[in-house]
């Protein structure tokens, strides 16, 4: 029998290969006033996945990767992160407003 711990580390190791894998294969340009990289918001796994009450570095993140958020919102491999409930209680809970994008 699976533990809980066991599955939520899997599934937090899954979430961050998804990331890096979208960073890796991202064009990279001088025109992005802001670094978009979802890898940044690894510090909200927790919150985002499972729903834990999001940490400081998360809304720190959070905050930095706000003009990010509509372009994740889009991308199919990660909106259904920023579109989750859990997606939106870390971003209420941090004082970054849901993107409408």
């Amino acid at each position: 029998m699976t533990k809980p711990s066991q599955v939520l580390l899997a599934a937090l190791a899954a979430w961050a290969v998804v990331l890096l894998l979208l960073c890796a294969a991202a064009p990279r340009g001088a025109d992005a006033a802001t670094a978009c990289d979802a890898t940044q918001l690894t510090p909200c796994a927790g919150a985002i996945i499972i729903g834990r009450s999001p940490s400081a570095a998360c809304c720190s993140r959070l905050k930095e990767q706000q003009p990010c958020l509509c372009t994740y919102a889009r991308d199919p491999n990660l909106q259904r992160y920023v579109n989750s409930p859990n997606g939106k209680k870390a971003m209420a809970a941090c004082k970054v407003p849901v993107p409408s994008c």
